[in-house]
C-alpha cells in the first residue's frame, strides 16, 4: 500500500475568502482534516478552512496540553509541549501510513510561526509533504492600514513582541520598517520599546485583520487591557500620504461601510472585508510561546506567460478532479483567471463576487447538496449552486425550530414554511428529521458552523431563493436565530428578509414528562463553553442557584467535553441541598427516549451526554410517587 501524502495548509489571515484556491481544493479533496486549539477546544484555522469541507471527512483535533497556564510536566513547559507534538505526529503518522492523506490547518502561511512546521520536522523524512503557503498577518495588517509598509531599498524587520524589551528597542532603531507579532499581554512591553526607539509616533496597531471586527488604531491609543493574541503592530517605512483607515470599534467601521456603500463607492472592499464570525473567535489555536502562525501577506501578481491568446466565456470552470497534483480551476462562478503555457487570456464570464464564489464551495464541496432532494454525502466537486434561486426577486430566510424529537412537535406554521422554501440549512441531524420534498435543495453541514451556515442562508436568499434554517426545539434557544440575525446586521444582508418562527422548546417537553418543574421563575443556561468562557458560565450558576431559581441545563455535556457536569454539580451545591431533584431528559420525543429523576448529590456525570437536558429544582420543587410514576413540581407560591 502506498503511503498518503502530508500537506501543510496556508489558510490566510481568518477571512474564509482569502483562502488560495489551491487551498480550498487541497481541504476538499484530503482523507484527514488535522488542525490544534487550545484546551477549551475552539480552532481558529478548522473554522477558517469549515466552508471548504466535508461532512465525510476524519477529523483529527490535537489539543495543545497547555498554552499560557503552569504545567507539572517533569520537564517543564518545554518538555510537555514537545512530547506534545510527538503524539501528535505520530497520529497523523498512523493515517498516513494507512494511505490516507492529511491536510494539517495552519493559520497564515504554514511556514512563518506557525505550529505546522513542527508536525513538518517529524514526518516530512518519512512520507511526502507539500506546503501551500498562504497570506500572512503582515499583509493583512498592511491591507487595513492602507498604506505602503516597505518600498525601495527599504527593509522590513518582523520581530516578536516576546522579545526582551532592550532588544526590540536596538531592532526598532535600526530597521526602516517594522512588523512586531504576537502581542497580548506583551503590549506594553511593545508599546515602552516603540517610545524608546522614536518610533512610536510612526507606529499602528492592527487587530484581527481581514476581520470583521477589524481595528485599526494609532499605537498609542490602544488600551493594554483590550489587546488580543490576534494582533500586530506595523511602523511603516514611508511616510503616509493618503487618509489612513483608523477607527475605534467595529461599530465604527460598520458605519464607514453603509456610508460607503450608500455613497456607491468602495463596493468591493465592502464586501471583501465581510466574513463569517466563528472564523475570527478571540481564542487562539497555539501556545502563545510557541511559533504560531498570525494573519496575511499578499504577493504580486504572476503575469500570464506566453504570446497566443485565448478566449474564456465559461460561466462557471468546474473542479477537474484528476488534476489533484497540477493548479487547481477556479472553484464556482468564475473563469479561471490564468492558463498555465502560451498565451494571454480574455475572460468574458460574468463577474461573480468572491463571497458568492464561497458560499458555492460550502454549498458543494461541504454541504453536498442535490436538486432531487437529496443529501449526496459525497462531497464531490465544487459545483455552482446559483440555480438554486428563482430567476428574479429578493428571497428570505426563515429560521424554524422543529421542536425537540417528536414529528408530532412541530407547527403547522412551521410545516407550511418547510413545504414552501426552495432550499433547506441546517445541523445534519436537524436537517435528516425533515421529509424530502421534490426540488427542494438541502445543505447539511456539522454543528461547530452556525456563522457560515447563516451567511449561506442569506447569500441564497440574497439571490431569490425561499430558504429555511432548521433548528430543533425552538430557535431562538441556544440555536440558529441569534446566529441569522446576528451576520443579518451586516450591511451586505440589510434588505434580505429574516423571519423566526417559534418551536417547542427541549426544556419544556423535559419538564412536561415529569409534570412541572418549571412551574415558578427559571432560568436556561448552556452549559458549553464554546462560544463563552467557563468562568461566566460558573458565575451564572452560582447567581441563578443563589437566587433560588430551577434551572434548565442545555448542552450539558459532549464527546470532548465532560468536566463540566460534575463542576457545575459541586456549584450548585454550595447553594442547593443534597436532595435537590434533578431530572435528567434523554432523547425526549424520540426513539430512544429516557427520563429519570436523581437528587443533585446523586448526579452521576457519566449519565449525562449532549443529547440529555438536566431541570435542576428549586427550594420549592417537590417530588411526589403517583400511579403513574414520578411527578416533580415547582410550587407556584415561593415559601422558602
Amino acid at each position: 500500500m502506498s503511503s498518503g501524502k502530508l500537506w501543510g495548509v496556508g489558510l490566510g489571515p481568518g477571512d474564509p475568502e482569502l483562502v488560495t484556491v489551491k487551498a480550498a481544493r487541497v481541504i476538499a479533496d484530503a482523507d484527514v482534516i488535522a488542525f490544534h486549539s487550545a484546551r477549551h477546544g475552539r480552532s481558529i484555522s478548522r473554522a477558517i478552512a469549515a466552508p471548504y469541507m466535508r461532512a465525510d471527512q476524519l477529523e483529527e483535533h490535537l489539543v495543545y496540553p497547555v498554552t499560557t497556564e503552569t504545567t507539572d510536566h517533569p520537564g517543564g513547559y518545554q518538555g510537555a509541549i514537545d512530547e506534545f507534538y510527538e503524539q501528535a505526529a505520530e497520529r497523523l503518522a498512523v493515517h498516513l501510513a494507512a494511505g490516507r492523506s492529511v491536510a494539517l490547518l495552519a493559520a497564515g502561511d504554514p511556514l512563518f510561526y506557525s505550529s505546522y512546521m513542527h508536525m513538518h520536522r517529524r514526518l516530512a523524512d518519512r512520507f511526502e509533504a507539500e506546503i501551500i503557503p498562504g497570506i500572512t498577518s503582515v499583509s493583512a495588517a498592511s491591507a487595513a492600514l492602507g498604506t505602503p509598509l516597505v518600498e525601495g531599498e527599504q527593509v522590513l524587520t518582523v520581530l516578536p513582541g516576546t522579545m526582551p524589551t532592550d532588544e526590540l528597542t536596538r531592532r526598532l532603531r535600526d530597521t526602516d520598517a517594522a512588523a512586531i507579532m504576537k502581542l497580548g499581554r506583551t503590549y506594553p512591553a511593545v508599546r515602552q520599546a516603540l517610545s524608546d526607539s522614536g518610533r512610536l509616533a510612526d507606529a499602528y496597531y492592527i487587530e484581527r485583520a481581514s476581520s470583521t471586527r477589524e481595528r485599526v488604531l494609532t499605537a498609542a491609543d490602544v488600551d493594554d487591557a483590550d489587546v488580543p493574541y490576534f494582533a500586530i503592530t506595523l511602523v511603516p517605512g514611508p511616510q503616509p500620504t493618503t487618509p489612513l483607515r483608523l477607527a475605534n470599534s467595529r461599530r465604527d467601521q460598520r458605519h464607514t461601510a453603509e456610508a460607503a456603500e450608500a455613497s456607491g463607492q468602495n463596493a468591493t472592499r465592502a464586501a471583501a472585508v465581510t466574513s463569517t464570525e466563528a472564523a475570527h473567535a478571540a481564542t487562539l489555536d497555539q501556545p502563545l510561546t510557541a511559533e504560531t502562525p498570525q494573519m496575511p501577506t499578499t504577493d504580486a501578481s504572476t503575469p500570464f506567460a506566453g504570446a497566443g491568446t485565448a478566449t474564456n466565456t465559461a460561466r462557471t470552470v468546474p473542479l477537474d478532479r484528476s488534476r489533484a497534483a497540477e493548479t487547481p480551476a477556479m472553484p464556482t462562478g468564475d473563469a479561471s483567471p490564468a492558463i498555465e503555457g502560451t498565451g494571454t487570456v480574455t475572460n468574458t464570464a460574468r463577474p461573480v463576487s468572491h463571497r458568492s464564489r464561497v458560499s458555492d464551495v460550502y454549498s458543494a464541496a461541504r454541504v453536498s447538496s442535490r436538486e432531487d432532494g437529496t443529501d449526496s454525502g459525497s462531497g464531490a466537486g465544487l459545483g455552482d449552486t446559483t440555480a438554486t434561486a428563482p430567476a428574479s426577486g429578493l428571497g428570505e430566510v426563515v429560521v424554524v425550530g422543529l421542536g425537540p424529537g417528536s414529528p408530532g412537535w412541530t407547527t403547522p406554521e412551521v410545516e407550511r414554511a418547510l413545504d414552501e422554501a426552495t432550499d433547506l440549512v441546517g445541523y445534519t441531524t436537524y436537517i435528516n428529521r425533515v421529509p424530502s420534498r421534490p426540488g427542494q435543495r438541502r445543505h447539511a453541514s456539522d454543528n461547530r458552523v452556525e456563522s457560515e451556515r447563516a451567511a449561506m442562508a442569506l447569500d441564497l436568499a440574497k439571490k431569490g431563493a425561499k430558504v429555511v434554517v432548521v433548528s430543533s426545539g425552538d430557535p431562538g434557544v441556544f440555536a440558529m436565530a441569534a446566529a441569522v440575525l446576528e451576520e443579518s446586521a451586516d450591511p451586505q444582508w440589510r434588505e434580505v428578509p429574516v423571519r423566526v418562527l417559534p418551536g417547542l422548546t427541549a426544556a419544556n417537553a423535559v419538564a412536561s414528562r415529569v409534570g412541572a418543574p418549571l412551574g415558578h421563575d427559571y432560568a436556561m443556561i448552556s452549559l458549553s463553553d464554546r462560544l463563552k468562557p467557563w468562568e461566566v458560565v460558573a458565575r451564572r450558576l452560582a447567581a441563578v442557584a443563589e437566587a433560588d431559581m430551577a434551572i434548565a441545563i442545555y448542552n450539558p455535556a459532549s464527546s470532548q467535553r465532560t468536566w463540566q457536569v460534575a463542576a457545575m454539580r459541586d456549584v450548585l451545591l454550595e447553594h442547593r441541598k443534597p436532595d435537590t431533584p434533578v431530572v435528567l431528559g434523554r432523547d425526549v420525543g424520540g426513539p430512544t427516549e429516557s427520563v429519570r429523576v436523581v437528587t443533585l448529590a446523586e448526579l452521576d456525570p457519566a449519565d449525562v451526554d449532549m443529547r440529555t437536558l438536566l431541570i435542576i429544582g428549586a427550594s420549592t420543587t417537590a417530588v411526589i410517587e403517583s400511579e403513574q410514576g414520578t411527578r416533580v413540581y415547582t410550587s407556584r407560591r415561593y415559601q422558602r
